[in-house]
């Protein structure tokens, strides 16, 4: 198998230094370039071939958000952010932006592998309880959209286009959405819906598919766009309800 090929994105040499020396003790990731700040990063994802690239938040010329952004948007590579600051900001931005995983620079350097293997793999590289924070912020931003300008009974309109994608889903389906974007594991939903957590799997990679989304992290945002999950509602009581 070749190796993943993995672009280091940080403005302090010594933090890429000692990335590159965890990394390069692995056979099966193989570091191809550095970058000291976002646009040195979409510049070299865009010229070379990048399987995986990590990320730092705060660099000069163009920040590790915006980097994220225009590499999801071009395709050349997925991202994991990481960074020093623990800040639900940077994680809501990193995963509007389309970044496949967060980790904080004191993470074990085995947590970094599992995390490159993981993200390249295709898997987001987010535990429950993190997606449960993205689910809280989330809401958040919807609630202040909803009260600006208009009060607080005021909803935004769901995107046509989501709308319609998650009317392509069954009944099981779109219940099990409601259970991700309530951050429940597999395992989880199993037990609540008295099902195989193998069966909870498929409808996740059906529904995935279906929506058009990447990962579960992705869901959790796309149940509240559409409007399957309304701002300030328990995202578990959700699943019955008819397409808005």
């Amino acid at each position: 198998m070749k190796p993943i090929r993995v672009l280091l994105a940080d403005d302090q040499s010594l933090v890429r230094a000692g990335f590159a020396m965890m990394l390069s003790v692995e056979e099966e990731i193989e570091v191809v370039g550095q970058a000291a700040n976002g646009a040195e990063a979409v510049e070299f994802a865009a010229a070379h071939p990048v399987d995986v690239i990590l990320m730092d938040v705060q660099m000069p010329v163009l920040d590790g958000i915006g980097a994220t952004a225009q590499v999801v948007r071009a395709g050349t590579a997925k991202v994991i952010i990481v960074t020093t600051f623990e800040r639900d900001d940077y994680l809501f931005d990193a995963i509007r932006a389309g970044a496949s995983g967060f980790l904080l620079k004191n993470a074990d350097p085995d947590d970094l592998v599992a995390a490159v293997h993981a993200v390249a793999s295709g898997h987001a590289l987010l535990a429950p309880e993190v997606t449960i924070r993205v689910i809280e912020r989330f809401a958040q931003s919807l609630d202040a959209e909803s009260a600006e300008g208009a009060g607080a009974a005021r909803v935004p309109a769901p995107a046509p286009a989501q709308q319609n994608l998650l009317g392509t889903l069954t009944a099981r389906e779109r219940e099990v959405l409601s259970h991700i974007a309530a951050g429940r594991s597999n395992a989880e939903i199993a037990r609540e819906l008295f099902l195989a957590e193998a069966t909870v799997k498929t409808h996740i990679s059906n529904l995935l598919a279906k929506i058009q989304v990447r990962d579960r992290v992705q869901a959790v945002v796309f149940a509240y766009e559409s409007g399957l999950i309304l701002p300030g509602e328990n995202p578990a009581d959700s699943g019955g309800r008819s397409c808005p």
